[in-house]
This record gives structure tokens, sequence and C-alpha cells, in this order.
């Protein structure tokens, strides 16, 4: 017997003549004239069916009665008092949709984070204006779905607003992240030179803000070593994704020995792993070993250490199988590496301890 199909919320036609005179609904994704509405909050309408799914897949099941609040005006609403609280909670949906957005760009969900990155947008434009240097991550989630659907002129137009409200800022952060964007961008539209020197602007804020050896300013560091990957310039490739396994180990070290602290202590309550995360570094820590055992010189040290890397990434993910398979691949590389072979060896017996 075949299994029913996942419901994605439920929409009924809009009747239009419950509809004051001259109003006409848009579609929440694509704004154009709307046929169909939510049946849950009712505030919410679309122009089809796939719409209506994609928005409920996207956001809208996670916020669809919170749209009710913001969405329904009533005589409170528009008194002061009603005013403050309809702002916060468009401030809440706006960090709502944010980490929504992200997650689904770290799990190479860009369709999906469409949804989510457009309504940031829009309550951001509510909440703070339209030229407020707060719209920069609003304008940045939706740059980088758009880019990774392949819009690239939409996205490069959003990044092109996203710098303008950007020059009111001396934020480190917001400068970093719009640089790590357009170095995206023009990677993409084949401007190697263009992300290099976005990726170097990237790497100089993050450096300000985090330190040079931070996780942070080292994914500058990868994004750059890929576009010289392009042009053919593999001794920087390798400099780069050297120093990126240098300090992304130091990082899994000191959480795998934190965590291995905190199993100790019982009363100690462990952080959650944060998954996002753990899917992009997974991926960069896989192109770099990919390289890596590709790579005519066969550099065992560097195998030995981004697998060991790999290994404790998903060790800490909770997937023994997983960690074991790399951890494998990291003990053999590292046969003649005494300083690494230790550790390694630690990590599959904590392995087999688990199972």
């Amino acid at each position: 017997m075949e299994a029913s199909p996942r419901v994605l919320g439920k929409a009924s036609k809009i009747i239009s003549l419950a509809l004051p005179k001259g109003t006409e609904k848009l579609c929440e994704l694509c704004q154009k004239t709307a046929h169909l509405q939510c049946t849950k909050c009712r505030v919410t309408f679309y122009c089809d069916a796939e719409h209506q799914q994609a928005d409920w897949v996207g956001i809208h099941e996670r916020i669809c009665q919170m749209l009710v609040t913001i969405r329904s005006p009533t005589v409170l609403s528009l008194q002061q008092a009603g005013c403050i609280q309809s702002q916060l909670v468009k401030a809440e949906l706006i960090e709502m949709c944010r980490l929504v957005a992200q997650s689904k760009l770290s799990e190479g969900k860009h369709q999906e984070a469409l949804p989510a990155a457009q309504f940031c947008l829009r309550c951001s434009k509510d909440v703070h204006g339209p030229r407020s240097v707060q719209m920069v991550p609003a304008y940045l989630l939706l740059a980088e779905a758009n880019m990774g659907m392949g819009n690239l002129a939409w996205a490069a137009e959003l990044l092109s607003q996203a710098e303008w409200a950007a020059l009111k800022s001396s934020d480190h952060v917001v400068h970093q992240r719009l640089h790590r964007c357009l170095g995206r961008l023009h990677t993409a539209t084949g401007n190697l030179e263009a992300a290099l020197f976005n990726f170097a602007n990237d790497i100089y804020f993050a450096s300000e803000e985090y330190g040079l050896d931070s996780t942070v300013t080292r994914g500058g560091y990868f994004l750059m070593a890929n576009v010289y990957a392009k042009l053919g310039g593999l001794p920087i490739v390798r400099s780069l994704y050297s120093e990126v396994a240098q300090t992304w180990h130091c990082h899994l070290t000191k959480l795998l020995d934190t965590h291995v602290q905190n199993v100790q202590s019982p009363d100690t309550e462990l952080e959650p792993y944060d998954e996002a995360e753990r899917v992009e570094v997974d991926d960069m820590l896989r192109t770099m070993l990919e390289f890596e055992q590709n790579d005519s010189r066969k550099d065992s040290a560097q195998i030995a250490l981004v697998a060991h890397c790999l290994a404790m990434l998903w060790f800490l993910a909770g997937d023994s199988l997983k960690a074991l398979g790399f951890g494998n691949t990291a003990l053999q590389a590292s046969q003649l590496i005494p300083d690494l072979t230790e550790p390694i060896q630690g990590l599959l017996q904590l392995l087999h301890t688990a199972r």
C-alpha cells in the first residue's frame, strides 16, 4: 500500500467579493496577482499551489500564526502599544527567517532558502528602512540563494544594494560578510581577479574582528585558494590549504578535548552541535582532502591532518561510522609521522570504546 503524500499546508481560493473594493492580493513569493490564500493564517496569499507549497516548506510552516499578529489590523494594533508589539514580532521573525535561510544555504538548499530570505528582506525593510545598514544581512542571504540558483544578475543587483547600505557602517563583520559574498559572485561569473580582491578584503576584515588564526578568517583563505586553483597556481593553493587545515585541526582538537572532559563529568551539559556549520566545514575539508589525494606530490602529513579533522568533525557530530572511515585514512597516511599518529590512535580508541 502506497504511503499518503505529505500535506504541505492548505490553501483555498480567494473569494474576491469578501475583499474590500479595489483590493488586490499579491503572491507572497513572486508578487503577481494571487488566487489562493493560506487556510490557517488567512493573511498570506499565492498565485498558485506551487508557490504555496514552496513557501510552506521554505518558511511559512514555522511562522504561519505569527503573521496574523502583524497582518490583521485591529484598533489596538494601530495604537502606540500595538505598533511596538508589532515591531517586536517583526524583529523576532527577521531573526527566525535569517537562521532558517542560513541553515538551508549551508546545506546547499538554495531554492528552499529563497522564501525565508525574501521574507527576511521584506520584514527588515519594514523595521529598519530600505537604506539602513541593518539591511545588509538580508541582502546577502537573498543574494547567496540566487547565486546558488544561477540567478547571477539578480544576485549582483542585491549585492550592489548591500554595498550602498554598508557604506554607512564601520562594522568589520558587515564588511567581511559583504566581501565574501562579492568574492563568491565574481568567482561564479569568472571574474577571478575581482574575486581575489574581495576575498583579500574578506580576510582583512575577518582578521581585524576575529584574529588571523580564527576559523572565520581561514574560510577566506580557503575560498581564495579555490580561485588560485582555477588560475593554475598550485603552490599557492597548497600553502593556503595548509594554513586552513592547521587552524581547523587545532580548533577541532580543542572541541574534542572539551567533549571528552564533559563526558567524564556527567553534571556538565553539552552544547548542541551546529548542523549547518558541520555541513559547510565537511564540504571544505573534503575538498582539501580530495585535492591532496589527487596531487602528484602526495603530501602524507597533509592528508593525515585533513582526514583527522574530518574524523574529529564526524565524531563530534555523532556519526561513528564516518569518523572511523576518516580516522583509518588518517592513520594510514600518518605512519611515518609520530606527532600525528598518537592523537589519531587516541580518537580511534574512543570510537571503538563507544561502539
